[in-house]
């Protein structure tokens, strides 16, 4: 998951809107909206305050963050690292697959569990073989 999703996916779990967040954090909506998009990096100072506006720690803030472009089984949506793990339908799963799966939301939401992240990889494979 990229640091934008992140962001994103904390502050609609907590069913906060961006103005929420803003103002708590004494940043602009506009500037909070960029970087839920990834059209901009928040400085250190930033992800501090941010991570002080939902109440949580920096680290925890990155958690499942992926960097350098490395794909962890900690960077994985939640429910994909099951399936990987599957040692039945996880033998299946190449990298590549993993890479493509972790990028896909369907309005705006990530499917959940195991067999969600199954159904999809089994489509997307029947349409592109």
């Amino acid at each position: 998951m990229k640091l934008h999703e992140r962001l994103r996916e904390l502050r609609s779990e907590r069913g906060l809107r961006l103005k929420d967040i803003a103002e708590t954090a004494e940043i602009s909506v506009p500037y909070l909206s960029d970087l839920e998009r990834g059209r901009t990096n928040p400085s250190l100072d930033t992800l501090q305050t941010l991570a002080g506006a939902y109440h949580i720690s920096v680290h925890d803030l990155l958690e499942g963050v992926e960097f350098y472009g490395q794909n962890s089984e900690g960077s994985m949506p939640k429910g994909l690292s099951d399936l990987v793990a599957d040692p039945v339908l996880g033998a299946q799963i190449t990298p590549d697959w993993v890479r493509t799966l972790s990028r896909i939301e369907l309005r705006g939401k990530r499917p959940r569990d195991k067999g969600d992240w199954y159904e999809i990889y089994l489509h997307l494979k029947r349409i592109l073989d």
